[in-house]
């Protein structure tokens, strides 16, 4: 009789100490997860930025180049 409750009792200690160790893992990989994209984000802006950069100034020099070509030829053309 007291080993059955014994052991009922150890299995319930058992499965709420498995309970607390996964929320304990959770919160730690949450945690961690968020340390990672912090560092990825610090790391990554740079380059982004530099990207969005020189993407804009590619999409910037395409009206410009059309602006002076315009300009060019009404100047020679006003010659």
């Amino acid at each position: 009789m007291f080993e059955t409750i014994f052991s009922i009792l150890v299995t319930i200690a058992f499965i709420w100490l498995f309970i607390k160790v996964i929320g304990f893992l959770l919160k730690a990989t949450w945690g961690l997860a968020k340390i990672v994209a912090t560092i990825l984000l610090i790391l990554a802006l740079p380059a982004l930025i530099l990207c969005f950069v020189f993407a804009g100034g590619a999409l910037l020099l395409i009206p410009l180049a059309l602006v002076a070509g315009a300009f060019g030829l009404v100047k020679l053309l006003v010659k």
